[in-house]
C-alpha cells in the first residue's frame, strides 16, 4: 500500500475480524512491557516517519485494559511516551469501531438481513405495487381520464352550477368506477391464470406474486366497496342498475360455465358496451344530476360515446392478437385465432381510421357544435400517428412484441381523445 509522503500519522486501515488469541509480548528500551490476553486486533496500520518516509506495519493490541500493553515501534527506534501512546490507542480503538460497523453492514447485505422497519416498508410497497398491477393500470387510467373529461365537459357547459361541495361526491363516484374496473379485470385474471402463464406471465397471479385466495379477497372487496359507494351517493335507480349490470357482464365474461369470452361476438359487444356506452352515458348522467339538470344528448356527448364505443370495439379485437398461443392451447376461440393476426390488425386499424375521418367530417359539417379549429387538426395528427404505427407493425411482420406495442398505442390514442374532448 502506498501512502502520501510527509504524513507522520495513521494513513490506512485494513479491516479484519478480531479474535481471541494467545498472549503477545512486545519489548522496547526501558519502557512499558506487559503480557496481556485479550481480543487481539490483527488490524494493521501504516505509520510513517517524516524523515524516512518508509511505511511499515505495526501490530496493535486492542485490549480493553487501561494498561499499555503494546508500545509502538517507529523508525530509528524512538520510543513512544505513555501520553502519546494513550492518545494513539484511543484513535485506533475509535477507527476499529467504525471498521467493525462497516463490516457489520457488509455482512448484513451479504446475508440479506434488514431492519424490521425497513422490511415492513418494503413489503408494504411491494404489495401496493402488486395491487396496482392487478388492476391493469392501462384500463384504470382510461376510466380515470373518461370520468375527468366528462365531468370537465359538464363544468364547461354549466360553470355557474359548479360548487366545491360537489367535489367529494365526484371523487367518491370516481373511486366507485375504479373499483368496478378492478373487479372486472381482477376476476378475469383469476379464471385466466393458466392462459396468462403463457400469454402474460408478468401478471401478479400468473407470476405467483399474488395468491388466488388474496385475489378473491381483493375482487370481492372491490365489488362491495363500489356498490356501497353508489348506494350511499343515493344515485338514481338507472345509474345503480347500470353499475350492477356492468359488474354482472364482467362476471359472465370470465366465470364458468358462462365464460362468454369464448364467443368473439359476445366479447366484442360487451367490451364496447361497457367501455363506450356505460361509462360515458353513466358518468355524464351523474354529472348532470349533481348539477340538478336532466340528462340530454348533446352533439359532443353523442360524439364521444360513439367514438369510444368504436375504440372499445378495436380494443376487443386487438387485445387477443398477442394472446393467440395461449388461447389456442386452452381452446379459446377469438377473431385472431380464426382469421389471423394480420387480418384482425388491419380491421382494427381500419375502424380507428374511420373514427378519425368521422370526427373531421363532423367538425366540417357541424361547426356550431364543435370547435373546428381544434377538432380538425387534432384528429388529423392522431390519424397520421395511427398510420405511422400501423406501418411499423407491418414492417415488424406482426411479431408478438410489435403487436403488444401497437395495442398499447391504441390505448394512448384512447387517452388522447379524452384529453382533448372537453375543449372541442
Amino acid at each position: 500500500m502506498t501512502c502520501a509522503p510527509g504524513l507522520p500519522s495513521l494513513m490506512a486501515l485494513y479491516s479484519s475480524p478480531c479474535s481471541r488469541s494467545s498472549t503477545l509480548s512486545h519489548h522496547t528500551n526501558n519502557h512499558f512491557h506487559k503480557n496481556s490476553t485479550g481480543p487481539t486486533c490483527k488490524t494493521a496500520f501504516c505509520l510513517f516517519n517524516s524523515s524516512s518516509r518508509k511505511p511499515f506495519s505495526i501490530p496493535f493490541n486492542a485490549s480493553s485494559s487501561s494498561s499499555y500493553s503494546s508500545p509502538f515501534y517507529i523508525s530509528k527506534r524512538r520510543d513512544v511516551s505513555p501520553t502519546t501512546y494513550g492518545r494513539r490507542r484511543s484513535t485506533c480503538l475509535a477507527i476499529r469501531g467504525e471498521a467493525k460497523a462497516g463490516h457489520d453492514n457488509v455482512e448484513e447485505q451479504a446475508t440479506g438481513t434488514t431492519p424490521p422497519t425497513h422490511l415492513s416498508w418494503t413489503r408494504a410497497s411491494r404489495f401496493i405495487d402488486t395491487m396496482w398491477r392487478f388492476q391493469r393500470p392501462h384500463t384504470s387510467r382510461g376510466t380515470i381520464l373518461a370520468s375527468l373529461a366528462l365531468a370537465g365537459r359538464g363544468w364547461i357547459q354549466s360553470p355557474h352550477l359548479m360548487s366545491w361541495e360537489l367535489l367529494p361526491k365526484g371523487l367518491l363516484g370516481l373511486v366507485a368506477l375504479i373499483c368496478a374496473n378492478a373487479y372486472i379485470v381482477g376476476i378475469n385474471q383469476i379464471f385466466d391464470v393458466q392462459i396468462d402463464k403463457i400469454n402474460k406471465p408478468y401478471l401478479p397471479i400468473a407470476s405467483g406474486e399474488l395468491s388466488t385466495e388474496m385475489a378473491w379477497i381483493l375482487v370481492l372487496c372491490y365489488a362491495a366497496t363500489g356498490l356501497l359507494i353508489v348506494f350511499a351517493l343515493q344515485s338514481e335507480p338507472l345509474i345503480f342498475s347500470l353499475y350492477c349490470l356492468a359488474l354482472l357482464l364482467g362476471t359472465l365474461y370470465s366465470v364458468p360455465p358462462f365464460r362468454l369470452k369464448r364467443y368473439p361476438a359476445a366479447t366484442v359487444s360487451m367490451i364496447a358496451a361497457v367501455r363506450g356506452f356505460f361509462v360515458n352515458f353513466g358518468v355524464y348522467h351523474s354529472v348532470r344530476a349533481a348539477f340538478g339538470l336532466t340528462f340530454e344528448w348533446s352533439p359532443a356527448i353523442a360524439f364521444i360515446t360513439v367514438f369510444v364505443t368504436i375504440v372499445g370495439l378495436v380494443v376487443a379485437i386487438l387485445k387477443d392478437l398477442s394472446d393467440v398461443e395461449g388461447d389456442q392451447k386452452n381452446n379459446i376461440t377469438t377473431l385472431a385465432t380464426r382469421l389471423g393476426v394480420r387480418n384482425m390488425g388491419l380491421v382494427g386499424t381500419g375502424f380507428m381510421l374511420t373514427n378519425y375521418v368521422g370526427a373531421i367530417l363532423l367538425a366540417i359539417y357541424m361547426p356550431r357544435a364543435f370547435r373546428s379549429n381544434l377538432m380538425i387538426p387534432a384528429h388529423i395528427i392522431l390519424g397520421s400517428a395511427l398510420i405511422f404505427e400501423a406501418r411499423k407493425l407491418e414492417r415488424a411482420n406482426y411479431s408478438k412484441e410489435a403487436v403488444s406495442s401497437f395495442y398499447q398505442y391504441i390505448w394512448n390514442l384512447f387517452y388522447a381523445e379524452y384529453i382533448i374532448f372537453p375543449f372541442i
